[in-house]
């Protein structure tokens, strides 16, 4: 079979040898155009310069996979030095499109933080406020817990731990215990309260215990 001789041959990057031309030639006119003309696949692709676009991109990239409070992308973008006019313009575009909702925030945050972690309502609006949240927004959050589903949880809480405990001495045990509510947030009057029942369920005499501030 005959050799097709008229197809280009394959272009070589410069100082290689080959069939393109000899290490230490000129590299084709063709691809020195080519490789003005377009950058490297390779590269990054350089930010917009438009403040208000960078904004929006930044918190697109900050927002996937976790949802953030207005205040948080605003530190963000802050952070970053976009100007205050930007930052403003971009995050009341997201509000106006759903995509920034401190209200649905709180409500999840409220939702997932009690059943996971057994968190009080205190700590849980202590929470909300170090992420920015209005109060309005966080009173309206954690009003989603009432007294007896955030006690129901204390117990739960305490029954848990109850098994480490055995053995200690019953005051003891009843300040571990009540300390560990305290600090998810349940006040004192209720961290006791269930910390005594549920040692009483177990044949503990508490008459006296937790007299003493803990």
């Amino acid at each position: 079979m005959t050799r097709r001789t008229d197809w280009p041959e394959p272009l070589e990057p410069s100082g290689a040898t080959g069939r393109g031309h000899t290490a230490g030639s000129p590299r084709p006119a063709a691809e020195q155009d080519r490789g003005a003309s377009f950058p490297s696949r390779a590269g990054k692709e350089a930010p917009p310069a438009d403040p208000v676009e960078r904004a929006k991109a930044i918190c697109l990239r900050l927002l996937t996979g976790t949802p953030r409070t207005r205040k948080q992308l605003a530190d963000a973008l802050r952070r970053r030095e976009i100007p205050e006019d930007a930052v403003e313009e971009a995050l009341a575009r997201f509000e106006e499109v759903g995509l920034i909702d401190d209200g649905a925030f709180a409500e999840a945050w409220v939702e997932s933080r009690h059943h996971g972690r057994g968190l009080a309502r205190r700590a849980l609006a202590q929470e909300l406020r170090t992420k920015g949240v209005d109060k309005a927004l966080i009173d309206e959050a954690v009003g989603q817990l009432d007294s007896e589903q955030e006690e129901q949880t204390a117990r739960e809480l305490v029954v848990r731990k109850l098994r480490s405990t055995r053995g200690l001495d019953p005051d003891k045990r009843l300040r571990r215990l009540a300390g560990m509510l305290a600090r998810k947030g349940y006040s004192e009057g209720m961290a006791l309260r269930v910390v005594r029942r549920a040692l009483e369920e177990e044949g503990e005499d508490t008459e006296g215990l937790g007299d003493e501030p803990f």
